[in-house]
């Protein structure tokens, strides 16, 4: 299963949804765990050479991702809620400060367990649809279906 991605037109969000094969504790750990999240974060060709998680209500997730062509992205985001393994919530450190591009978001992400399989659903709320849209633009959600992709495969060797 793809990653499903739904944009309301009620609510400045992006909803993405995706099923694992993999029971829920095993998609916690490899998604709150540094030494995991730097085997999958980013799309193909993607490598993380700083991954630092301090996974608790205040803790910080400062996050070096690195393209193919050499160029590094630097993401700093602080944990707003952390309940094992069912839920995580963090945003962007200047999340709703930040004047100008490019938009900063906060993001809940829930994990279910049915049967052994793991449904995950990752909410990015945006402080306006001016901002959700251009993160749309910017290819926001392109990234995040390839991590879910790479995800799929790591799980497989946990």
């Amino acid at each position: 299963m793809n990653t499903q991605t739904e944009i309301p037109k009620s609510e400045p969000l992006i909803i993405m949804r995706r099923t694992y094969d993999a029971p829920r504790a095993k998609v916690w750990e490899a998604s709150t765990e540094p030494h995991h999240v730097k085997r999958w974060w980013g799309g193909p060709g993607f490598t993380n050479p700083v991954c630092e998680m301090d996974v608790r209500p205040g803790g910080l997730w400062h996050h070096v991702m690195r393209f193919p062509d050499g160029h590094e992205l630097v993401m700093d985001f602080v944990f707003i809620e952390v309940e094992p393994p069912a839920r995580l919530i963090w945003q962007n450190i200047d999340h709703g400060r930040r004047k100008g591009p490019p938009p900063t978001c906060k993001i809940t992400s829930t994990l279910d367990e049915d049967g052994g399989k793991t449904h995950t659903t990752m909410i990015a709320e945006f402080c306006s649809f001016a901002d959700r849209d251009y993160a749309l633009g910017m290819g926001f959600t392109g990234p995040i279906a390839a991590s879910n992709d790479r995800l799929v495969e790591y799980l497989k060797t946990l």
